[in-house]
């Protein structure tokens, strides 16, 4: 299991052991500087805590790295970032992968009705700060609010969060503020170019899909084909593959491929090891198949990935 996992995992054993009653998550400071924040933050809340109203201080971008999470919050159509949202409220499944987003000023709530902990990236940017940052990427003062409270597990965004994790779990002396920048642009791009949904998924296929997720967290290089996560969702293949993409913004098996990438990846970036062990141990049997879905997913091949990384 992954050391980011490991120390997810160890949270909340500790809260356990202790009977601690429920708090807010512990905040690790990474780095910081004018405008800009990146911390780490771990969370030991489970299905017996209360949910409480919290707000964005900031622009809020929140890389989810373990666990899962239900996050609720009013979408925005506003002319400008801290702007009012719409009034109409979204219940979004955050897994790993996935990124939160958030308006600064605006009201939100998280929960952990079907699974206790995670573990989340935090960057947060002054308002003006992204402002700049999103007018240099092209995009429109009048269409800067986040309309979106989640982004998939994306290709696009796969590399960043492969570095930003690599930067956590390995190094000291990550460039937070240029990786900073350079996610801020990316999301406030993608997003642009994703529809919003209409509905609400109903609280039980929300149960149903945390528990498959949470069973390839525990499994993550194991053979976790269609039928067995159905059986853990407790639905028929047809009706999971169809809910799991409505809820994650991808399929069961784009999941476990993209997860295993980016954890190969966070790997190619800070360890020697050979290129074949790593694909081995992040569930790939076959390298040359390893080799094709990495320069799918990165653009590059694994020691093109790791010279980048490292030179």
């Amino acid at each position: 299991m992954a050391k980011i996992a490991v120390e997810l995992e160890q949270a909340l054993a500790r809260r356990a052991a202790t009977g601690a009653a429920a708090c807010h998550p512990t905040c690790r400071m990474l780095a910081r500087g004018d405008g800009w924040m990146v911390a780490d933050l771990i969370c030991a809340s489970g299905p017996q805590d209360p949910i409480f109203e919290e707000r964005h201080g900031d622009v809020t971008i929140a890389m989810v790295l373990a666990g899962t999470f239900q996050y609720r919050g009013s979408s925005y159509h506003g002319s400008a970032i801290g702007g009012s949202a719409n009034g109409t409220i979204r219940n979004e499944l955050m897994t790993p992968g996935s990124l939160l987003l958030g308006n600064a000023g605006h009201n939100f709530e998280v929960g952990h009705e079907h699974a206790a902990g995670d573990r989340c990236l935090s960057f947060q940017f002054a308002p003006e700060y992204f402002e700049r940052i999103a007018s240099d990427a092209g995009v429109k003062k009048s269409d800067r609010g986040f309309r979106l409270l989640r982004l998939p597990p994306l290709r696009e965004l796969s590399s960043l969060i492969a570095r930003a994790r690599a930067g956590l779990e390995y190094s000291a002396d990550t460039p937070w503020e240029e990786l900073s920048v350079e996610l801020a642009a990316a999301t406030v791009r993608v997003e642009r170019g994703i529809s919003s949904r209409a509905e609400n998924a109903p609280p039980s296929a929300i149960a149903r899909v945390t528990r498959s997720v949470r069973a390839i967290e525990r499994r993550p290089d194991g053979g976790l084909g269609l039928g067995d996560l159905a059986r853990e969702a407790g639905l028929s293949p047809y009706h999971f593959l169809r809910t799991f993409e409505r809820l994650t913004g991808i399929t069961p098996h784009q999941y476990v491929r993209r997860a295993r990438l980016r954890d190969a990846a966070s790997r190619l970036a800070a360890e020697r090891e050979k290129v074949l062990d790593i694909a081995i141990d992040c569930g790939f049997g076959d390298v040359s198949n390893f080799n094709r879905a990495f320069r799918t997913e990165f653009g590059v091949s694994p020691l093109r990935w790791r010279a980048q990384q490292t030179g």
